[in-house]
C-alpha cells in the first residue's frame, strides 16, 4: 500500500492510497491517519481513485478515524472510490454516515 501526503492552501491534508486496502495494508494506514488525529487535522481528504479492494478491515480503519475526528469537529471525505469499493461502502451501509465524493472538486466542496 502506498500511502501519499499533501496539504493544501485551506489547511485540509490529503491522503492518496494506492493497493489494496486490506487486512495486511490497514495498519499502516491506521499509523499514518492517527498521526493526523493527533494533531486534531480539522479536514481530511482521502483519495481511493487507485484503491481497486478495501475488506472489513480497511472499513474499519475509515469509522474509527470518523469516529476520532467527530470528538474535535473534524470533516472526513472519501472520494474518486471505484464502483467496486462504493459498493463495499454501500452495502455496509457506510455510504450513509460517510461523505462520499465524486472527484477531488465535489470533495473540497464538501469542506468549504
Amino acid at each position: 500500500m502506498k500511502i501519499q501526503k499533501k496539504t493544501n492552501e485551506t489547511g485540509a491534508e490529503f491522503i492518496a492510497l494506492e493497493g489494496d486496502l486490506d487486512f495486511h495494508s490497514s495498519p499502516d494506514v491506521r499509523t499514518e491517519l492517527s498521526k493526523l488525529v493527533d494533531r486534531q487535522t480539522k479536514k481530511i481528504l482521502i483519495d481511493l481513485k487507485k484503491v481497486s479492494y478495501i475488506d472489513s478491515s480497511g472499513l474499519a480503519t475509515f469509522v474509527e478515524l470518523f469516529q476520532k475526528m467527530k470528538r474535535y469537529g473534524g470533516i472526513l471525505v472519501i472520494f474518486n472510490l471505484s464502483q467496486g469499493v462504493r459498493s463495499v461502502f454501500e452495502i455496509a451501509k457506510l455510504d450513509a454516515i460517510f461523505k462520499l465524493a465524486k472527484d477531488e472538486k465535489d470533495a473540497l466542496a464538501l469542506i468549504a
